[in-house]
């Protein structure tokens, strides 16, 4: 059976995926970036202050307007691109990585959620002229907001925990439930400038992880949200809803870096350690065969996340570039391709950091060292949403065909 093509005009402008030399770019950028955070990660962990040092950083270096069109003053980058950069930088600073990660999956709900490329000219010029950092305020299991039509708009009241990159944002993406009127219960997406009135950013982002992602609650109080804030509405349109796959796959490559950097301060810790155990036949513990064991066991694992992790990068790149030939199908496999990549890259990350501590021996426990950064970050960010729903995902598609309903979790 032939397939009709589409005449519609493109869904995005990532029309294609991104070449060698772009990513290495990209790439280099990253790595500059990573290696400034990397000098004093641990000392900033423990300050635990609001990053917004860090978060000028990302935008000096460009960083915040890779997946911006060129014609309007962005990067002109792909997605592959942009999830390289978040899983070096999580290599170096976990934290970063997770504002960096959430900033590209908010800023690109101008192209998932408005279909029209003149209507998100406004949101892209505005990006670029004020270097904006998307932060967040979409929660969904923590759904207390209330969104009320009057005659400007909508008043918007409540509070919401997890806004990643809220407190640091200059563009805070919105997602309440309509309460009142006659689109009660349809969600809508909204975009507040930081300074906006009746907003509130709460200083209560005091976790074991993840300390300086900026993830604190919102109070909204008597909001005024205008019709030129809206991006849209929710809908479950296959295209749209890419937003979700989108968020997932940054987790595993968030998480990829995060085991990465453990792997390799943790050879650098082990290089450095003299002799070896008494009973080893060794005279260095890099020498020691029980030690490379357990070095090459990890080194192992976290290239083939590396593997995967690439490959699922390119097929939502891809995918993207099918535009409205996207279907629910299609959107389907993606997500369990990406949900194949969550489990293994949250459980490799985690059993590295907590056991590779038995490699580089009671030594690397020392505070100066602070090597626990690595297991408290990703075993904080890991528990975002349950990896044991990924691997029934994976194992239902498996086994007899079946998709995960829609949400901003599946």
């Amino acid at each position: 059976m032939t397939q009709t093509t589409t005449e519609a005009a493109p869904r995005s402008h990532w029309e294609d995926g991104a070449s060698p030399a772009e990513l290495a770019h990209w790439s280099g950028i990253a790595q500059q970036v990573a290696d400034q955070l990397g000098a004093d990660a641990v000392a900033r962990d423990r300050a635990n202050e609001t990053p917004f040092a860090e978060a000028q950083l990302l935008k000096d270096s460009g960083l915040v307007t890779l997946l911006v069109p060129k014609l309007h003053g962005g990067g002109g980058g792909h997605w592959a691109s942009a999830l390289a950069a978040v899983r070096i930088i999580a290599s170096a600073d976990a934290s970063i990585a997770q504002l960096l990660a959430y900033h590209y999956i908010n800023e690109g709900n101008i192209v998932f959620t408005i279909p029209e490329e003149a209507d998100r000219r406004r949101w892209f010029d505005a990006t670029v002229s004020g270097r904006w950092i998307w932060g967040d305020s979409v929660n969904p299991t923590d759904p207390d907001l209330t969104l009320v039509p009057n005659e400007h708009g909508w008043v918007l009241n409540g509070r919401k925990r997890y806004s990643t990159g809220s407190a640091v944002g200059d563009a805070l993406l919105v997602n309440a439930r309509i309460t009142a009127g006659e689109d009660e219960g349809k969600i809508l997406a909204f975009v507040l400038d930081e300074n906006r009135d009746g907003v509130e950013y709460l200083d209560d982002w005091d976790f074991l992880g993840q300390r300086l992602s900026s993830s604190n609650s919102v109070v909204y109080r008597d909001v005024q949200v205008g019709c030129e804030d809206v991006l849209g509405h929710l809908i479950d349109e296959p295209y749209s809803t890419l937003v979700t796959a989108g968020i997932q796959l940054a987790f595993g490559n968030l998480y990829l870096g995060i085991a990465e950097g453990a792997l390799a301060k943790a050879r650098d810790l082990i290089n450095a350690r003299p002799n070896a155990w008494f009973l080893s036949p060794a005279e260095k513990y890099r020498h020691d065969p029980f030690v490379q064991r357990l070095v090459g066991d990890f080194k192992a694992r976290t290239a083939a996340v590396a593997a995967l992790a690439e490959k699922v990068n390119r097929n939502f790149e891809h995918v993207l570039t099918l535009g409205h030939d996207v279907t629910a199908e299609v959107r389907g496999e993606l997500a369990v391709e990406i949900a194949e990549l969550k489990v293994i890259s949250s459980d490799v990350a985690t059993q590295l950091t907590h056991q590779i501590f038995e490699a580089t021996g009671t030594s690397s426990t020392a505070s100066k060292h602070g090597f626990d950064l690595y297991w408290r970050n990703i075993r904080t960010h890991s528990l975002h949403d349950p990896v044991d729903y990924k691997k029934l995902e994976v194992g239902a598609h498996y086994l007899n065909g079946e998709l995960q309903p829609l949400s901003l979790y599946t």
